[in-house]
């Protein structure tokens, strides 16, 4: 399925403002790949889909000496990280992760914290990062996997057969067309948040600008009777606790350009 990338720029645009609001579990996640930084960096660091910038600071204070480059498919986003944490030595480029606007091997570490997966051509992604990192240079990537919303799709599912959530690769297809590329470290995990109410979640999702953008998705407003049948599905798996889960599938990845 087709994702609109006007779309997802726009909706991620229009959340700038919102975004820092609700990204608790962005930001965890984004602490735990900064665990994975190497001690140091010669060259270029790349913040591929930078969003607000919240990563800036902290890589700026861990590699003071290097150029940093963010990078987003959102004008909105570019523009608030820009504005509300600027850091010295610091460029903004708006692109296309599959279609890096950057010279050949002129980057030393590509980090990458929940943005690869909106990318539906893996190996045009992969391949663009081969080609702008050095030889020895690394690239660490937070991302989605496909079981994420999963608790939302299943209810979803009895409404209608109409596709209301994002859907995202697995890793045996993101990581089978690696061109120059070795996968040096690999984890993954199950993040599960939770709700008293669906709408706290959905509200949630479009503060993010993460709502549904794939191309097939259902034009307008659903329907009361559809919302209801919705909300009554979903409430069939609350826990024992009380909560309403939503699941977040997180792979961790770090990918090693060998040296010629």
């Amino acid at each position: 399925m087709q994702r609109d990338k006007r779309k997802v720029a726009q909706a991620f645009s229009r959340a700038a403002q919102s975004y820092d609001s609700v990204a608790q579990l962005q930001r965890d996640i984004a602490d735990q790949l900064m665990d994975w930084l190497p001690p140091q960096v010669e060259g270029n660091l790349l913040d591929l889909g930078c969003g607000t910038g919240y990563a800036a600071p902290h890589l700026r204070e861990r590699y003071p000496q290097s150029p940093l480059l963010h990078l987003d498919l959102a004008h909105g986003m570019l523009s608030f990280a820009r504005e509300q944490r600027p850091v010295p030595d610091a460029y903004y480029l708006c692109g296309d992760a599959e279609q890096l606007p950057l010279a050949d091997a002129s980057v030393d570490l590509v980090w990458s914290s929940l943005a690869v997966q909106w990318c539906e051509q893996p190996e045009r992604l992969l391949a663009g990062l081969a080609r702008v990192l050095r030889p020895g240079g690394r690239c660490l990537l937070a991302t989605l996997g496909p079981k994420t919303l999963h608790e939302l799709k299943r209810a979803w599912a009895v409404v209608d057969d109409d596709v209301h959530v994002n859907s995202f690769i697995p890793l045996q297809q993101l990581l089978q067309h690696n061109p120059g590329l070795k996968l040096v470290r690999c984890e993954t995990e199950q993040r599960v948040l939770r709700y008293n109410r669906l709408q706290e979640l959905m509200q949630e999702l479009k503060a993010l600008g993460a709502h549904n953008v794939n191309s097939r998705r259902e034009q307008g407003l659903s329907s009361r009777q559809r919302l209801v049948r919705l909300l009554e599905a979903y409430e069939q798996q609350r826990q024992t606790d009380g909560s309403l889960p939503a699941t977040y599938e997180v792979y961790y990845l770090e990918l090693l350009k060998e040296p010629q």
